[in-house]
């Protein structure tokens, strides 16, 4: 995003932007609440804990509003009287930036960091199974990751079967241990027969560990972050009995925003993506975009910039996700949506409701092909946050409370 159509920025504002091009993110986050608030941040604020902060959004994207179930949009909060003092033309950018101490540590922050929580405990599996570390190398430099190979798969081997390989991409602050665990996959893994690669993201590509889906460099295939993922996939099919048809990948937060890049990237190698609480292909392009779109998703559903194969598409996003607004969610489905009419006729669309005695808990959409195949999902979790929907709380950022998205993501993988 380019701040050049403002005039008239005010010092600190444009200090402020200064630090934050430079990576002093925490200086530039006190700068601006200092300024907004006429005083210094509280000293007994515990940097630790990231609340939530609803955005003053519309709660989905307009084209979407007549398909979904709407959402209520919490009423402004005090904070927002402070902005209403300056110049329209500040308006704007700094309703926009008076929340960045909240953004500015992780760039993809998730919920609630959860103080002390320990994201390398080794998940339990099951006698047989293996959780291998391993680091691939390659032109883009040397990468951990955590292989999955359920118990049954000697036996699978002997049969003669090739197996379906499924890639994780964990969220900010995540590890591959941790992403295990909240997500259930390997569970999942032993009753499907499939392999689980968790790649990891060292903190020296993003001091919290998050995928860079907002840099251009690491948005195409041949170059940086997808280079390498691609990279790791094909080296998982080489080395074990995968099946190659049946390959796909997975994420949540800044991991489903890569999902999403590799999926356009390398569009062969990948026959479905699952994205939770994500963002759309190229919805943003720098820091200070990445951080406004996370809030209120893009100006306007990006295009596509090919006419690359299209890749079945599942999409979970809570309502009440006030890291990754759900603007974000809709966004991401109206993108694969052009994409899929673009080149299938005979589409059907249907919505659906998984309720219980007190409530509905979701609404879904769906979108068949002229055979009946469902090529595109999208989940909208009521009441969720930004967290993994039927997740286990032996991992961070989880919702034990449903729908299970893992359970989802691997039915509709392995219809594809």
């Amino acid at each position: 995003m380019s701040f050049s159509k403002f005039s008239m920025i005010p010092p600190h504002l444009e200090e402020a932007m200064k630090l934050m091009k430079s990576g002093q993110l925490q200086e530039a986050t006190n700068l601006i609440q200092k300024n907004l608030s006429g005083a210094a941040p509280a000293s007994h604020t515990d940097e630790k804990t990231i609340k939530d902060v609803t955005p003053d959004i519309a709660s989905d994207v307009p084209t979407l509003q007549d398909r979904l179930t709407p959402t209520p949009t919490d009423k402004p909060t005090s904070t927002d009287k402070l902005s209403s003092k300056l110049p329209n033309h500040l308006q704007d950018l700094t309703d926009k930036m008076k929340n960045f101490k909240l953004d500015l540590p992780t760039v993809m922050n998730v919920s609630t960091l959860r103080t002390g929580f320990n994201t390398h405990n080794e998940p339990t599996i099951p006698d047989n199974a293996q959780f291998l570390k391993g680091t691939l190398k390659s032109s883009q430099g040397n990468h951990d990751y955590r292989l999955y190979i359920p118990s049954n798969y000697t036996k699978a081997v002997e049969e003669g079967l090739h197996l379906p390989l499924i890639v994780m991409l964990h969220g900010c602050t995540q590890s591959p241990e941790d992403f295990a665990a909240g997500t259930r996959m390997n569970e999942l893994a032993e009753e499907h027969r499939c392999l689980i690669v968790y790649p990891s993201q060292p903190a020296s590509a993003n001091q919290n560990r998050c995928w860079n889906w907002f840099k251009p460099t690491d948005q195409r295939q041949g170059q940086g972050e997808p280079a390498w993922l691609a990279a790791l996939t094909q080296s998982i099919i080489k080395d074990y009995a995968v099946d190659s048809s049946r390959v796909y990948i997975a994420g949540l937060s800044a991991g489903a925003a890569m999902a999403v890049i590799m999926a356009e990237a390398y569009p062969e190698l990948y026959a479905a993506i699952g994205v939770h609480s994500g963002l759309a292909y190229r919805s943003a392009t720098d820091l200070p975009s990445a951080l406004m779109t996370m809030r209120q998703g893009g100006a306007a559903t990006p295009k596509r910039t090919g006419s690359s194969k299209f890749v079945p598409t599942i999409v979970f996003h809570g309502d009440q996700d006030h890291t990754v607004s759900i603007r974000n969610g809709g966004q991401i489905f109206e993108q694969a949506e052009q994409h899929l009419q673009a080149q299938e006729t005979g589409l059907t669309t249907h919505q659906h409701k998984q309720c219980s005695e007190q409530n509905c808990r979701s609404t879904q959409l769906e979108i068949r092909d002229s055979k009946g195949v469902s090529q595109l999902e999208y989940w909208k979790i009521h009441g969720a946050g930004h967290s993994w929907a039927g997740g286990s709380s032996a991992g961070s950022y989880t919702d034990p409370k449903g729908p299970d998205a893992s359970k989802e993501m691997l039915r509709f993988f392995l219809n594809h």
